[in-house]
Parts: C-alpha cells; structure tokens; sequence
C-alpha cells in the first residue's frame, strides 16, 4: 500500500524543523504524530495539563479532518504525561472528545516533552 502524506496548516508544523509528517495516511488507517499544546505558527507551549490537553486534541482533530477522518473514528491513542499527577485533569478533557466509544489508549509518564509541553498525545484512527 501506498502511503501519503497528511498536511494541514490548522495545526503545528514539525517541531523545529524535524524530520516527520503531521501524519501518514495507509490503506484506511491515519497514524498521527505526537500533538502537544503548540498553536499553529507559535514556538512555545503555555497554560496547565487541561489547556495544553485542549489544544493538543484540536490540534489532533484537524489533522484527523485533513485526512478524511474525525475524533470518532479514533483507534488508538498514546498519552504522554510530564507528570502522572496531571492524569485526572488530561483525563476530564480527553473524555468530552472522544466520546461514547472512546478508542484504545496507553498513558505514560515520560521525562521530558518539546517545548516545554505537559502532555502529549499521538493516534491511530480509521478513515
């Protein structure tokens, strides 16, 4: 199968520059990169778990949508968390997302996130 590329400007380009794809596309399956709380355009990551938690799903929902598929359609999830005491305030914002089927998900604490991230979140979703 063929992959393509998966581009949008509604959300964060590759981190400084590195080598990656917003996500890539195979067969009816979209495997998004990590999504911190980055605007599009901006370089620096503010607000607590739940804000950054917020625009890390936004940022996630319209890569999603620019490969033809949606927040429902998710699959599997991979959260990231700086510190594991941010998991309840991450966890109240994922679930008004991903609705009443939410997907498969493994959440970790990790020693250290881009840009001076809280939480990161990476996906696999059907298209």
């Amino acid at each position: 199968m063929e992959k393509t590329v998966v581009r949008t400007e509604s959300a964060p380009a590759p981190f400084q520059g590195a080598p990656y794809n917003q996500a890539i596309r195979v067969g009816d399956l979209v495997f998004v990169a990590g999504q911190i709380g980055l605007r599009p355009g901006e370089t620096a990551v503010d607000g607590d778990v739940a804000q950054q938690t917020e625009q890390a799903l936004r940022n996630l929902a319209a890569i999603l949508e620019a490969a033809g598929s949606s927040l429902d359609s998710l699959v599997k999830t991979s959260v990231f968390l700086m510190d594991m005491a941010d998991f309840a305030a991450m966890n109240e914002v994922y679930a008004g997302h991903v609705g009443d089927r939410p997907p498969a998900r493994s959440t970790f604490q990790v020693a250290g996130l881009p840009a001076g991230a809280r939480v990161e979140i990476e996906a696999v979703a059907h298209v």
